[in-house]
């Protein structure tokens, strides 16, 4: 007995709205970061949920190849988010609203 695929959207979308409330609402630039990454999930759930719904290995390795690139956002992320801190003190996004130095 297998799980409906409604059950992965519902879930997909739970999480995805949860992650955009977080990139709208939140000032941090970590919590942004980690908003972003749970939006990326949620997009990753629904493409596995689809592939094993319809039997085909596609989103399954689209997944891998989005997790690869997620991978190496966050690590780009991260250094500017070091960077700045470095410069300014801060971390707040209200802080940045000219990205010169």
């Amino acid at each position: 007995m297998s799980v409906p695929v409604e059950f992965y959207m519902v879930l997909s979308g739970l999480v995805f709205i949860i992650g955009l409330v977080g990139v709208l609402v939140r000032k941090n630039l970590i919590i942004i970061l980690l908003s972003i990454e749970l939006m990326l999930n949620a997009t990753n759930i629904n493409f596995v949920a689809f592939s094993s719904h319809f039997g085909n290995l596609s989103g399954q390795v689209f997944v891998f190849f989005a997790l690869t690139v997620a991978a190496a956002e966050v690590a780009v992320g991260l250094a500017i988010i070091i960077a700045l801190y470095r410069h300014h003190a801060s971390i707040n996004v209200d802080d940045f609203r000219l990205l010169k130095w």
